[in-house]
């Protein structure tokens, strides 16, 4: 099964791909002039604007959503993961990924908003929902959806809780089915309360294990602050191959710093519009410009913080793509032994500086980081199967996902890690390569939206979103909105 998935992945992350996320996060900047730099003080005064009623989350609640999905194993293992076959160089093109990518992440956001349906009394939305009334291609939203239920809901989990599993393993030496039996009934617990209570959870919970972790790696990186100009010497210069000891792995680190940083941060992946159509705003651009902001806070604080921590202490590996043949060693660089690429690296770099606390610290921060993923996940997934069963007013299916996700749950905190990762690289993907597509062909009424609060911001104005004012139709909810306001 492993040589089928990896062929798969092949396919799935070609250089085509690579390629493709990180020009359209070029396009994206260059065509709104760098709103992830113009418009950096706005998305902070945004972070906590709007409320949440009985159809929506505020501001502020869609972004702890949305960080949650954002800030997962990735942030942790998949950096460990990237420069373990990517070289140092790797940290380079996740932070060239996240920066463009943010200008992506705005315009997937702001289409969400956009377009976005009220189910079941709640605000839904997501590329499905655009890529049908934005492209009048509902074949194409089915699609999306289908593909988005199966990632979301059947691939992507695993690897969040295989990560757990590990984490606490490595720590606590406890069997990972026990571990896998805990995350299901916590996991239960919150998602059979609905929408608001998987809200209030990350609102209170990611904020309080972002700044934790930041502050830990913080700590670390000064212990040893002297290094420090020398490793962000050694990322760039293995970025540009200027490194002779990681020469071999130049390719590999533009191909796995990308590949991990949309994972990490989602940008155009299309999984956190889906979080950003729940946000109870005045105007579609608020939550686009909030959206923006939490790629930089996924990856170029909590990415970089795991990084810089393993690069410092150097409790890392990097392996030899040319092992096996003409005699070479199986590391171009050997810091850790006996441990795979993944949260081991991370546990050992802080154990190296806090002895005997450093693995539990991090098997606890992985099983907050991950367990809020695969809420988001969870509610990705929903999100999906509501677009899917928009005629039937049951919520039967929803109860039919949280089994499934138990089950998918359980088995992969029992599974191999690399098997586990390569299983998400495919969703993430598939979900990357239909939404990219999506939010290029429909990026007008995103930068027509853009054009229009900064117009009314400028004039003095709390903005309000009226899509005839832009020339937007089939935003439905946003037309009764607006004609309710006037009222």
């Amino acid at each position: 099964m492993g040589e089928v998935v990896g062929m798969l992945n092949d396919i799935v992350w070609s250089n085509a791909l690579i390629v493709l996320c990180l020009g359209t996060g070029l396009y994206f900047s260059l065509r709104t002039k760098f709103l992830q730099v113009r418009h950096i003080k706005e998305m902070f005064r945004l972070l906590f604007d709007g409320e949440s009623s009985e159809s929506g989350v505020s501001s502020f609640q869609a972004l702890s959503m949305s960080l949650a999905g954002r800030v997962g194993t990735g942030n942790i293992a998949g950096v460990a993961t990237a420069i373990a076959f990517g070289g140092p160089g790797a940290m380079f093109w996740m932070w060239l990924v996240a920066f463009l990518g943010a200008s992506t992440g705005f315009v997937e956001a702001t289409l969400a908003q956009i377009y976005k349906e009220k189910h079941l009394g709640q605000f839904r939305g997501g590329p499905a929902f655009y890529i049908e009334r934005g492209l009048g291609m509902k074949w194409f939203g089915v699609l999306f959806a289908i593909v988005s239920v199966i990632s979301a809901g059947l691939l992507l989990p695993g690897v969040q809780a295989n990560s757990v599993a590990e984490g606490i393993k490595n720590a606590f030496n406890l069997d990972t089915w026990i571990t896998g039996i805990g995350v299901v009934l916590i996991f239960a617990a919150i998602v059979f309360g609905g929408v608001k209570r998987i809200a209030k959870f990350t609102e209170y919970i990611v904020p309080f294990m972002a700044i934790g972790y930041i502050l830990i790696a913080l700590v670390i990186i000064i212990v040893d602050i002297k290094q420090l100009p020398g490793v962000i010497s050694l990322v760039f210069k293995s970025a540009f191959n200027m490194e002779a000891g990681f020469g071999a792995v130049f390719g590999l680190a533009i191909q796995w710093g990308v590949k991990r940083g949309i994972y990490s941060n989602e940008a155009g992946q299309g999984t956190a519009p889906h979080i950003a159509a729940a946000a109870n705003v005045s105007h579609p651009v608020k939550q686009g410009l909030v959206q923006s902001f939490s790629v930089y806070v996924d990856t170029l604080l909590v990415c970089s913080a795991t990084g810089f921590m393993l690069l410092i202490t150097g409790k890392y590996n990097v392996h030899n793509p040319s092992f096996g043949t003409n005699g070479a060693t199986e590391f171009l660089y050997n810091g850790v032994q006996s441990l795979s690429a993944g949260p081991g690296y991370t546990q050992s770099a802080m154990d190296s500086v806090f002895p005997g606390f450093g693995s539990y610290f991090v098997a606890i921060a992985l099983f907050f980081f991950a367990f809020t993923t695969i809420l988001a996940y969870y509610y990705i997934a929903e999100t999906n199967i509501s677009y899917l069963t928009r005629k039937f007013e049951s919520p039967v299916f929803n109860y039919v996902l949280k089994i499934i996700m138990m089950l998918v749950i359980m088995y992969g905190s029992v599974n191999q890690a690399k098997l586990a990762w390569d299983i998400g690289d495919i969703g993430v993907g598939l979900m990357a390569w239909f939404n990219i597509v999506a939010i290029i062909l429909l990026q007008k009424p995103a930068l027509a939206a853009l054009k229009d609060y900064e117009k009314q911001r400028k004039a003095g104005k709390n903005p309000m979103f009226n899509p005839e004012d832009i020339g937007v139709t089939n935003a439905h909810i946003w037309n009764t909105i607006h004609k309710n306001k006037e009222l």
